[in-house]
């Protein structure tokens, strides 16, 4: 029966809106998800020649009797299993048990065999060899991965402080010195200002995915080329080693013509992605040369890189590899943009022709590695300013959701992720037909298979140099929403994942890179996704929009969550003073994204609503006084004694940390990101209203001593 095999393979026949309404997949689109994870429930399952090991078990390294279970090939059950554990210094582990000692398991068919020695935290290798007279040994092998039952959390936390800081987009920082997009040493001054003028414990970032750069489509931290790298937009040419020793850089840099187009760049009022990406590609070449001579006579500069590259691995090599190859390809045929398009033999990475590119393009491929070691560089020198400073936790990184289809991480490890599917959301206020994010959904078993190593990657790569990581779309991890391809987004369903292994997971990468975690985990989330998250010590991600009590009302902050991130808004979301001034409602009819004029009207019928509610917890929880004038809820500016007001609302929360957007700091009313438009809307370009020598100055002197000012009275300030 198709409901049978369907909950057999973790996809689920049924699911709820955010309204409470019950849909019901079609059978074709049951079918048409099975087909993406390689199954037919019309055909019967294979007899199993099971290994007598699954391919990983991720354990609790508190189990004081750890045990996995394993398959006894017929006519063995009188002879021996001798087991080694081999941990990840080298050491082993040898136990031998006689295999009819061993318990039955809870899965039909296996049997309970024991751990040799208590756990140890970490990734460590585990065989066995299974033998009986008469009979050859049946050997096996499989990764233990032994993980603490919490994420980490910093002392501070643990003692019960709570912490505050502030979310910026970093392309959009404007300052005197910078090329037309904020860059690491922009970042560095920020968080110098953001420690001694705010009193912050962390600056929180976009993703710092590397992306093509290409406008509009390609300019999206949210669906990146790649999740293991990170964009060269935000190096800063000057301060690579390379740039004090290169003549030429310096000439190219110094000319009028380079200056004025720097100039020109600086002063624009949005990120022209595609014109700084060219100007800096031009130094970076410069200064590889540079580097270049450095290889030649081994210098400890290249020897420093070497050490880095080979730590990097296949997953560096790889990466580099699909650039190089991507920026000759287009060269040799300017019509080609995406691999999908490529010749087909270089759409397989382990193809004959890409290892022959490779070894013939070794300086292009070499290159775009060595981009990522000055990337890593300067980014372990603004997490070690923080730290000085005085943040407890320094950078709060963002981990996206998505990869794009036709990046890099498609090319390399397509594997892993399902075809004839995509990834969406269903119906809610925003998308009333649902959400299609346009991005395939990862293979659960093919990871699993894989012993979770590209995810395990994924979180530590992305969380290092920096003190917390938010995982946006934490429900990933349980399950997501798969849409067939050729149907419309609410005919799709939800399919679990291995979610205890990759919580389990996450939890052993946040104690090894000392990082706490927060999960976006707004939504349709169901309740035993939150107490998943509040059990394994992750904190959950509390919005002063959508935090309601009894009968909708908006929550007092003695209601909000401690093991929490409260914000004001998200990069998807109005900011303060654009909810205020519903300037997101009015974006979203010029841009056509309301079906017609009764719904825009219905919408701003309820944001006056939302505002009064709003505006009436201020008053009854005293953040205003009790004749501020109730008509505010129609006034279309917010004013600084209504942002004061909500500032101090979020601050008093009990909740562990408390983020404001920059935006929300100097009242800016135009959000990030208008989701559902591209060339529509100028999503992920926006500059700060204020360079940093204005931040630093009088004309932010009051939002400054505003935001300080509440954190000390709450106990948020950082010590």
């Amino acid at each position: 029966m198709l409901q049978d095999f369907c909950r057999r393979a973790g996809l689920q026949t049924e699911y709820w809106d955010i309204w409470g309404q019950r849909h019901e997949p079609s059978d074709q689109a049951l079918r048409a998800i099975l087909a993406s994870l390689g199954l037919d429930p019309d055909q019967p399952e294979p007899i199993s020649e099971s290994r007598p090991l699954e391919a990983v078990a991720v354990l609790l390294a508190s189990d004081t009797s750890p045990s996995v279970s394993v398959r006894l090939p017929a006519g063995y059950r009188s002879g021996t299993v001798s087991t080694a554990i081999y941990w990840e210094d080298g050491s082993a582990v040898r136990r031998d048990y006689p295999a009819g000692s061993l318990d039955v398991s809870d899965d039909e068919g296996l049997f309970r065999l024991p751990l040799p020695g208590q756990l140890r935290l970490g990734y460590h290798d585990f065989e066995i060899a299974i033998s009986a007279a008469g009979k050859p040994d049946v050997r096996a092998t499989m990764r233990i991965i032994a993980a603490p039952d919490r994420a980490w959390l910093p002392p501070a936390l643990s003692s019960g402080r709570k912490l505050a800081g502030l979310s910026l987009c970093l392309w959009g920082i404007r300052s005197k010195r910078n090329w037309g997009a904020g860059d690491f040493t922009d970042l560095e001054e920020t968080v110098r200002w953001a420690a001694s003028s705010l009193g912050a414990s962390f600056v929180g970032l976009n993703p710092l995915h590397a992306l093509h750069n290409r406008e509009p489509y390609n300019i999206s931290p949210y669906l990146p080329l790649t999740v293991f790298y990170r964009n060269d937009l935000y190096l800063d040419p000057e301060r690579m080693e390379e740039f004090s020793r290169s003549r030429w850089a310096r000439r190219i840099v110094e000319s009028e013509g380079f200056r004025a187009e720097i100039d020109r760049l600086r002063e624009s009022d949005l990120v022209e992605y595609e014109s700084i990406v060219r100007v800096k590609r031009l130094v970076f070449r410069t200064l590889f040369r540079e580097f270049l001579r450095d290889m030649r006579s081994n210098t400890p500069h290249a020897r420093e890189f070497a050490r880095w590259r080979a730590a990097e691995g296949d997953l560096l090599a790889r990466y580099a590899t699909y650039r190089a190859l991507d920026e000759h390809l287009h060269r040799l045929n300017p019509d080609l943009w995406i691999w999908p398009d490529w010749p087909a033999e270089y759409q397989d990475p382990d193809s004959p022709s890409v290892v022959r590119f490779a070894r013939a393009h070794q300086r292009q491929i070499l290159y775009h590695e060595w981009l990522q070691w000055h990337i890593d560089r300067q980014l372990e020198r603004v997490q070690r300013t923080a730290r000085d400073a005085g943040m407890p936790l320094g950078l709060y990184h963002d981990l996206a959701l998505a990869t794009d289809r036709c990046g890099a991480d498609l090319w390399g490890y397509r594997e892993f992720y399902a075809k004839g599917a995509r990834v969406g959301s269903p119906p809610d206020d925003f998308a009333p037909e649902g959400q299609d994010w346009a991005f395939p959904p990862p293979l659960p078993d093919v990871h699993r298979a894989d012993g979770y190593r590209l995810f395990a990657e994924s979180i530590r790569r992305n969380a290092r140099h920096g003190g917390a990581l938010r995982i946006d779309h934490v429900m990933r991890f349980f399950r997501l929403f798969w849409i067939p391809d050729g149907m419309a987004a609410k005919a799709g369903s939800y399919l679990h994942d291995h979610w205890q292994d990759l919580i389990r997971v996450l939890c052993l990468e946040s104690h090894r890179g000392k990082f706490l975690v927060v999960g976006e985990d707004l939504g349709t989330c169901p309740d035993w996704v939150r107490n998943a998250l509040r059990d394994h010590g992750i904190l959950s991600y509390k919005l002063f929009y959508f935090e309601r009590g009894h009968e909708g009302r908006p929550k007092s902050p003695g209601e909000y969550d401690t093991q929490a991130l409260v914000s004001s808004t998200t990069h998807d979301l109005p900011t303060l003073a654009g909810f205020w001034s519903m300037r997101d409602l009015a974006l979203r009819r010029e841009t056509g994204l309301l079906p017609d004029q009764q719904w825009f009207d219905s919408q701003t019928e309820q944001r006056l609503r939302d505002k009064a509610a709003l505006l009436d917890a201020l008053i009854r929880q005293g953040f205003l006084p009790d004749d501020f004038p109730r008509d505010a809820a129609n006034w279309t500016e917010l004013t600084g004694e209504l942002h004061n007001a909500i500032i101090g609302y979020l601050a008093s929360t009990p909740s562990m940390l408390f983020l404001l957007n920059q935006e929300d700091l100097t009242k800016e009313t135009e959000q990030q990101n208008l989701p559902a438009t591209t060339w529509q809307y100028p999503n992920w370009k926006r500059k700060m209203a204020l360079t940093l020598d204005e931040l630093e100055g009088a004309q932010a002197a009051g939002f400054a001593r505003m935001f300080r000012a509440w954190l000390e009275r709450t106990g948020r300030l950082a010590k």
